[in-house]
């Protein structure tokens, strides 16, 4: 092949692969499959705080989504949101790339966790699956360790290897109430980001360090209506790429 050829092949294939070189999806696909509940927050734009969650529901997976309530108001990461590692692979387009204490949100599609909080009663009936918070409950964000990203009591586990990790119970309350994403998870790669949680705020305006939070009756209303059966996502996404997806992923409302 001539070198102008290497060139135009090369510069073909940045246009189409992501950082870790797979080919982007560029709308075409609904990215959204298999599930029946969704979380969708979007933000403006990459570099803002705060967003709007909005949850969804369709009959089945080739039917459309369908909104369920009203919007709520949350706050998201301190720097903004950046491209996570979830069910759509890697970036699906340009901008920034989530990293281990950048501050940012990850933006993608991810499935959702275990749910949390410091009185599981008050929580009410539930069908995902909680665990209690209280003082063994650790989320180690140290990527040296074996349990990097992993939320878990430790009372199951033999050996301590980690350096750093989420105080689960804190005093300010914010974790009262939760639920773990699953970022970064399958596969997990050290440094990609961690402990990412949707959780109650300290207030409106008060960015995270990269989880979304939202008022205690929100956080409690959204742990009260998933269910698992129908395989929830959370979708973030700043305004300009989820416009580019909402055909394809037929969100007509």
């Amino acid at each position: 092949m001539s070198p102008l050829r290497l060139l135009l092949a090369g510069a073909l294939c940045a246009l189409l692969c992501g950082c870790g070189g797979k080919p982007l999806h560029l709308g075409g696909d609904d990215l959204t499959r298999p599930a029946r509940q969704m979380l969708l927050v979007v933000a403006e734009d990459w570099h803002y705080t705060e967003a709007t969650l909005q949850r969804y529901e369709r009959a089945g997976i080739d039917a459309d989504w369908r909104r369920v309530g009203e919007p709520v108001f949350v706050n998201i990461g301190r720097s903004g949101m950046g491209w996570g590692r979830g069910l759509h692979g890697l970036a699906l387009g340009a901008g920034p790339v989530k990293r281990e204490g950048d501050g940012r949100a990850p933006a993608g599609i991810f499935s959702l966790g275990a749910g949390f909080a410091q009185d599981t009663a008050a929580v009410g009936q539930v069908r995902v699956p909680m665990l209690r918070n209280d003082a063994d409950l650790v989320c180690v964000d140290d990527s040296k360790s074996r349990f990097y990203n992993e939320l878990f009591s430790r009372k199951t586990v033999n050996g301590n290897d980690w350096d750093s990790f989420e105080t689960m119970p804190r005093p300010d309350g914010m974790y009262r109430y939760g639920l773990f994403v699953n970022h970064n998870t399958e596969p997990m790669t050290p440094g990609a980001g961690s402990c990412i949680f949707l959780h109650v705020w300290l207030a409106r305006g008060v960015a995270s360090t990269g989880c979304t939070n939202m008022e205690p009756e929100n956080m409690l209303g959204l742990l009260r209506w998933l269910d698992p059966g129908m395989k929830p996502v959370l979708v973030q996404l700043p305004r300009r790429d989820f416009e580019r997806f909402r055909s394809a992923w037929r969100i007509t409302d």
